[in-house]
């Protein structure tokens, strides 16, 4: 979609030209009218190698600020603020998240021709894991044991707050059709309202291949999670969206761009399968996976919110299925949005469909079993 030399990281974890623009002057100097936080001089510091949008980091009044922008048939402003509100009440209630800047006027997200753009406070701590691609699993068991730790801090933090489902499917981790009794009913349902989805879906055998390769592990799920409550979570809680203390500590949580009311549960696996496992990697065989981090996760996470043995078993039953909707949402996104459907294959085959492959191997089955066995 850009001709700009401004390249990112790529689905293979390889450098790509970017699908965005690289954020410039123009943009800043127009901001600069908006946000006081900005300043007269506002120099680019650095620019995000991350795929989805445009990002960076600029000099401010009272320190750096990241700026990211999205187009707007990603994220309009009142969608961007779904996630700024609950980003509010979490440092309400004493989380250490990252700081969403206000406009003039009071809003937290601005659009302008086809972007809507957000502001943050760069967070405090140290970005340990900021070279390194998506996918990369953690490697030390005491950061895994408090990343878990944490996370059930925000759950216990974001119990209290409540609202609606978030309104896009794009880019946004969601368990709806993993709680659906039938997901491709579910799916086929909502297809009316995802064009981009279902044009990619037209040219494949999907309902075959979901119900072969994927659907035999949600089997009985649908009907263990009516008792899940709902809630609004991370859905993206891996080590490179957090910043650390000297002391080991997490000093500031980062991107809720994928948050939506999920559950608990479906959070802690998210941050298992983000963490423990080298998913771009996979050839590695057992090397791929980090068993002694899942555990430390699952460890962290009862030191504060206690897991009862039935919670502990549901949640590696959902491993499988946990990536279910965010790979239709990414499908979505570069058919619908980019246009690369080369980007939206790689989605469904080794998304989609390799992850829970994946767990029928040897040391996926092995990664089911240490966290059925903690239990």
């Amino acid at each position: 979609m850009t001709s700009s030399p401004h390249r990112v990281q790529g689905l293979n974890n390889d450098e790509v030209v970017a699908d965005w623009p690289a954020i410039d002057a123009q943009e800043i100097t127009w901001l600069r009218g908006r946000f006081p936080q900005l300043g007269a001089n506002s120099t680019l510091r650095w620019h995000s190698p991350r795929p989805l949008s445009a990002a960076a980091i600029v000099d401010g009044t009272g320190g750096p600020v990241f700026i990211k922008r999205h187009h707007h048939s990603v994220r309009s402003a009142g969608s961007l603020e779904e996630e700024h509100r609950f980003i509010a009440h979490l440092a309400t209630a004493g989380m250490p998240v990252v700081q969403v800047l206000a406009s003039n006027d009071g809003r937290t997200a601005l659009e302008h021709g086809p972007w809507t753009y957000e502001l943050h406070a760069v967070g405090a701590g140290k970005d340990l894991y900021r070279e390194l691609p998506s996918w990369s699993p953690l490697t030390d068991i005491a950061q895994a044991h408090e990343a878990g730790r944490v996370l059930a801090t925000l759950h216990r933090a974001a119990a209290s707050y409540h609202a609606p489902q978030r309104s896009t499917h794009l880019l946004v981790a969601r368990d709806d059709l993993i709680r659906a009794d039938d997901p491709i009913a579910a799916l086929k349902a909502d297809l009316g309202n995802r064009p981009g989805l279902a044009r990619y879906l037209a040219r494949i055998p999907w309902e075959e291949q979901l119900r072969r390769d994927v659907l035999p592990w949600h089997h009985g799920l649908a009907a263990r999670l009516q008792d899940e409550p709902r809630l609004w979570a991370h859905n993206d809680w891996h080590v490179s969206n957090l910043l650390w203390n000297d002391d080991g500590t997490i000093a500031t949580v980062l991107d809720f761009g994928l948050a939506s009311p999920t559950s608990a549960l479906f959070d802690l696996a998210t941050a298992i399968e983000r963490n423990a496992v080298a998913w771009l990697q996979l050839e590695r065989g057992t090397d791929a996976v980090r068993i002694d981090i899942a555990l430390a996760l699952l460890d962290g996470y009862r030191q504060e919110l206690p897991l009862s043995p039935t919670r502990v078993h549901l949640l590696a039953d959902l491993l499988p299925m946990v990536h279910f909707d965010f790979a239709l949402s990414e499908v979505e996104y570069f058919e619908g949005v980019t246009g690369s459907t080369a980007n939206a294959d790689v989605a469904w085959q080794p998304f989609m469909l390799g992850h829970p492959a994946w767990f029928a191997t040897a040391p996926g089955q092995a990664l089911l079993a240490a966290l059925h066995a903690a239990a």
